[in-house]
């Protein structure tokens, strides 16, 4: 063994310090691993009794309202789901009673849309016609008398960061904010749900809208892995959003000027521009036809039509579209969404909703490239929608939570990884597009059905879209089945649509499999 020399007095001081110094970083570091891990409290549940009249009965039902903790692969919570359930009290055998899972879109946007619009046992009211604002409260509520709770359990989902869910212990908002981190959120959510309430025979659907029609379509095919295939009986995809190269108004993006061309003239027919004397139907059948047969090659002929002939397409996009000749040509015969919102009622002084093109909302600014106060489709129901479901939620299910439902949340658009592959793996930015999804997954579970609920006035997106994407993606169209109203994104604050469009879908529910 060798000696080692004494320590020098230097070098004594410094050994001296570093055994102070030492535990004192290692107490500072320590708050550091506790700032990674967010709190866990308990999760809150809040459970009340009540009864409604839907399929002409009477049903006694319970309504759940709670956080639901998705763990990681080490059993620790990592997000609080929460979720409004409403299950009939006396289901009988539970094997027969089937269960439908609704979630709204964004990405960023609570359940309150389809919940206190459509599906949920208390609706909001504002102005059918969308002629009014729904101004300042107070506001009407009235029961939902064409509700399906005779037929299925409802569980209303806020994906993380909406609602009242949210990120806990050591998770992290990437985990949750993304196409494909959603979906697997999503599905571990209802697989969960679904084993906790003994309910893996009961028929199961899912009911989207927007982009929570591109989640429904990915949540199935997620629900086809991990161990714990469960296959659907259907889909339930209200205003479609599954292939965004048709739903995404840009310039170079010759898909959507196709795409929209029939929801202008859908839409320039409503606002008595274009199609006077004729049927909706016929005069966007007609507008169909162009678009098939006369605009679509235009376009793809591009700078090599001559004069004559583009004039030519331009008399015939006036006639659909009730923009004047010389404005088409000038926009080389591709009008973007935002602009035709603008001009369409240029001369009245307001543009058009995007939702839902009935909506106008008076412009202060004559030139600006689109409407510049937001959508009037948006901010006029807004308002009724967000004080319709607090109310609700305190007074009528008895929730009390110590934070505010976010009815939407913008920040997370802006951090969304929109990546169909995992991280790490080759990809090129593209449009998104989950039909094929869809069609593959139609073709594992045959007995899978769909219906797609279209808006004619949708300016967002549109019903032909709708037609051009299910015709193509390898997805079985004898399997599909559209339905179509005379409003628009949110076609169910239009009084007759909501009563067809609720029976619509019930007829679907109920309607057997070939």
């Amino acid at each position: 063994m060798i000696a080692k020399p004494p320590f020098k007095p230097v070098q004594l001081l410094c050994f001296l310090m570093m055994c102070f110094f030492i535990p004192a970083a290692v107490g500072q570091q320590a708050p550091s691993v506790e700032e990674d891990t967010l709190p866990v409290p308990e999760p809150k549940a809040f459970i009340t009794e009540h009864q409604i009249q839907n399929g002409n009965r009477k049903i006694a039902y319970r309504a759940t309202a709670s956080e639901r903790y998705l763990k990681n692969s080490e059993g620790e919570p990592v997000a609080s789901v929460w979720s409004v359930a409403y299950t009939a009290s006396e289901m009988g055998n539970p094997a027969g009673r089937p269960v439908t899972f609704i979630f709204n879109g964004g990405p960023g946007s609570a359940s309150l849309w389809l919940h206190m619009g459509l599906f949920g046992p208390q609706l909001v009211e504002v102005d059918s016609d969308a002629t009014r604002d729904d101004g300042a409260a107070p506001y009407s509520l009235k029961a939902n008398s064409e509700g399906l709770l005779d037929l299925t359990d409802l569980v209303f989902i806020d994906p993380v960061g909406t609602g009242y869910s949210r990120v806990i212990g050591k998770g992290e908002l990437e985990d949750f904010w993304g196409l494909t981190e959603d979906a697997s959120s999503i599905a571990q959510f209802m697989r969960d749900w679904i084993t906790d309430n003994n309910r893996w025979m009961s028929p199961k659907y899912i009911a989207g809208e927007s982009f929570g029609t591109t989640r429904g379509v990915a949540v199935a095919q997620e629900l086809e892995g991990g161990g714990q295939n469960m296959a659907l009986n259907g889909l339930i995809l209200i205003s479609q959003a599954l292939d965004y190269g048709g739903s995404t108004s840009t310039h170079y993006n010759i898909t959507s000027y196709i795409t929209y061309l029939p929801s202008m003239a859908a839409t320039a027919w409503y606002h008595n521009k274009a199609g006077q004397g004729m049927p909706l139907e016929a005069f966007v059948e007609e507008c169909r036809e162009f678009t098939y047969n006369t605009y679509i090659p235009a376009l793809y002929k591009g700078s090599l039509l001559t004069a004559s002939e583009k004039e030519a397409v331009a008399r015939e996009m006036a006639r659909y579209t009730g923009l004047s000749v010389e404005y088409l040509l000038k926009s080389d015969l591709r009008v973007l969404m935002p602009r035709f919102q603008k001009e369409l009622l240029r001369d009245k002084g307001v543009a058009l909703g995007r939702l839902d093109g009935r909506f106008t909302g008076k412009e202060i600014d004559a030139f600006s490239d689109g409407p510049h106060l937001g959508d009037p489709a948006s901010y006029q129901i807004s308002g009724a929608y967000t004080a319709a479901l607090n109310h609700y939620l305190r007074t009528e299910l008895q929730v009390k939570m110590d934070r505010p439902y976010l009815t939407s949340n913008s920040s997370i658009g802006g951090k969304w990884n929109w990546r169909p592959v995992p991280e790490g793996s080759y990809w090129e930015p593209e449009h998104v597009n989950v039909a094929p999804q869809l069609g593959e997954t139609m073709r594992r579970n045959p007995q899978m059905r769909v219906l797609v609920a279209n808006g004619y006035y949708d300016l967002i997106c549109p019903f032909f879209d709708a037609e051009y994407t299910y015709s193509r993606n390898g997805i079985e169209t004898d399997k599909i089945e559209m339905t179509y109203y005379e409003a628009g994104h949110m076609m169910y604050t239009h009084q007759e649509d909501y009563l067809k469009l609720a029976r619509d879908i019930r007829t679907f529910m109920t309607s057997v499999p070939e």
